[in-house]
């Protein structure tokens, strides 16, 4: 907890100098098979303390793991700053589903009431990487051309759903603040309550374009 005052006081007031040696506790790089990596790094952005991800032709997460049971779940806030939209991405095409910035809540659920294509997705998921995917995962996309306020399913499976809550340049090179109701949006994209919140993650990624992508990230807070 000691190593996580600094950076949550900086967060908190805006004001660091410097940005802190090591990353909040909790949170760590996932890489994905065949994929280059994202760099994820603490950094500071206009006076703000952030994580900077540097996507180059690449995919990966920053993730934390979470223990949170339903009725704990509220009112998030989260923050990003985006240097350009993914030109030529579409998070509705498989070939071409990449996004400036992510921030993904995965939840747990009966596995028992998979599809049969999603279990067999599943358990090849878990033979590439060692881990099981989560029975749901949400995402607050920042997206190139899909419009605000879209629900979207995943191409490959529809246990992940996206809301674009930012898209365009438009919205690039700006601090954008957004409050959701988890629950809510929850039952939004999936048309059921959610289960228990396993994990939070942060994605930035260009691999299936092509291209390259940035963006900062403020703190994750659930209220």
């Amino acid at each position: 907890m000691r190593r996580r005052l600094p950076w949550l006081i900086c967060a908190l007031l805006g004001a660091c100098a410097t940005p802190p040696a090591e990353p909040p506790d909790g949170w760590h790089p996932v890489t994905l098979p065949g994929k280059s990596p994202t760099q994820y790094r603490m950094t500071v952005k206009e006076g703000r303390t952030a994580i900077e991800a540097r996507s180059e032709r690449a995919a990966s997460l920053w993730r934390q793991h979470l223990s949170r049971a339903p009725s704990q779940l509220g009112v998030v806030e989260f923050s990003w700053w985006v240097q350009a939209a993914v030109p030529g991405a579409d998070i509705a095409q498989a070939d071409r589903e990449d996004a400036a910035a992510r921030v993904l809540f995965a939840f747990d659920g009966d596995h028992d009431r998979l599809s049969p294509r999603n279990r067999m997705l599943f358990d090849l998921a878990h033979a590439l990487t060692g881990e099981r995917p989560p029975y749901a995962t949400l995402m607050y996309v920042f997206g190139s051309a899909t419009p605000e306020g879209s629900v979207v399913h995943g191409p490959r499976s529809d246990r992940v759903r996206k809301i674009v809550v930012d898209a365009g340049d438009a919205r690039a090179r700006q601090w954008r603040t957004h409050r959701r109701d988890l629950v809510a949006d929850f039952r939004l994209a999936f048309g059921e309550d959610p289960g228990p919140l396993l994990s939070v993650a942060l994605m930035t990624d260009s691999d299936n374009t092509g291209t390259g992508a940035m963006a900062w990230y403020g703190p994750v807070v659930l209220r």
